[in-house]
C-alpha cells in the first residue's frame, strides 16, 4: 500500500482557503486533516464548525478530523454530520474512551486514538482491536512548525508491534515536523499516514511535494 497523505489545513493561507482546498482536491493527497483546538485542552485556539463546514462543502477529498479539545464526546453527532470520514480524540481527553469509540463507530464514521508525545501507546493495548487508526504526535500539540520529537521513530515501531500482535488493522498516522527529512523515516518505521501542514502548504510546488510524499 502507499502511504496516504493528509495535508493540515491548519498551514493554508486562510485568506485563500478556498485556492489551498482546490489545490488539495486536484493533488493526489489523500485526506485532508482538519485540527480542532480549544485553547483549553491545549494552549491554541483554531477553528471550530462553521470553517469545518464551509470546508466540507467544496473539499472532495475525506475529512480527517482531529479533535485536539476537552470532551470531543460531545461533538460526534454534528461531526457526523459534516460527512467526516474519521474523528480522532485524544487518549489524554476521553475519560471513556471506549464508549467513545463506540458512539463515532455508531455514528457511522471511523475511529481514531491520538497519543501526546509523552503518552506511551501501552496505554492503547485493551482497545487497539477497536479503533481504525492511531494518530501519534511527534510535536507537541498546539502549534504547528515545532520541531520533529526524535522518540516517534521507536514509538512507531512499538506500536507497529502491538497492532501486529494484536490481530488489529488500524493504521499509524503521525503529525509534526513531516518533511524530507523526517517522512522516509517514519514509513521505513511503519507509518501508514502523513500529516504535513507547513512542508505542504508552503511550498513552491505543493502538488509536487504531496507527490513525493506519496511515492516514499
Amino acid at each position: 500500500m502507499k502511504t496516504l497523505v493528509s495535508p493540515s489545513l491548519l498551514a493554508a493561507d486562510f485568506a485563500h482557503i478556498a485556492d489551498d482546498i482546490d489545490m488539495i482536491n486536484r493533488s493526489e493527497a489523500d485526506w485532508l486533516h482538519l485540527d480542532v483546538m480549544d485553547g483549553v485542552f491545549v494552549p491554541n485556539i483554531s477553528f471550530g464548525f462553521p470553517v469545518l463546514e464551509a470546508v466540507a462543502k467544496i473539499c472532495k477529498k475525506p475529512l480527517d478530523v482531529h479533535y485536539m479539545i476537552v470532551q470531543p464526546e460531545k461533538f460526534i453527532e454534528r461531526t457526523a454530520k459534516l460527512g467526516a470520514m474519521m474523528m480522532n480524540v485524544h487518549y489524554e481527553a476521553c475519560t471513556h474512551l471506549h464508549r467513545t469509540i463506540q458512539e463515532i463507530h455508531a455514528a457511522g464514521m471511523k475511529a481514531g486514538v491520538t497519543l501526546n508525545p509523552s503518552t506511551p501507546v501501552c496505554v492503547l493495548e485493551d482497545i487497539i482491536a477497536d479503533v481504525d487508526m492511531v494518530l501519534l504526535m511527534s510535536v507537541n500539540p498546539g502549534f504547528g512548525g515545532q520541531k520533529f520529537i526524535e522518540n516517534t521513530i521507536a514509538k512507531v515501531k512499538r506500536l507497529r508491534a502491538m497492532i501486529a500482535a494484536s490481530g488489529s488493522h488500524a493504521l499509524i498516522e503521525v503529525d509534526g515536523g513531516v518533511q524530507a527529512e523526517t517522512a522516509p523515516r517514519l514509513v521505513a518505521a511503519g507509518v501508514d499516514v502523513l500529516v504535513s501542514g507547513s512542508y505542504v502548504f508552503k511550498a513552491k510546488d505543493p502538488l509536487a511535494t504531496i507527490h513525493e510524499l506519496k511515492n516514499l
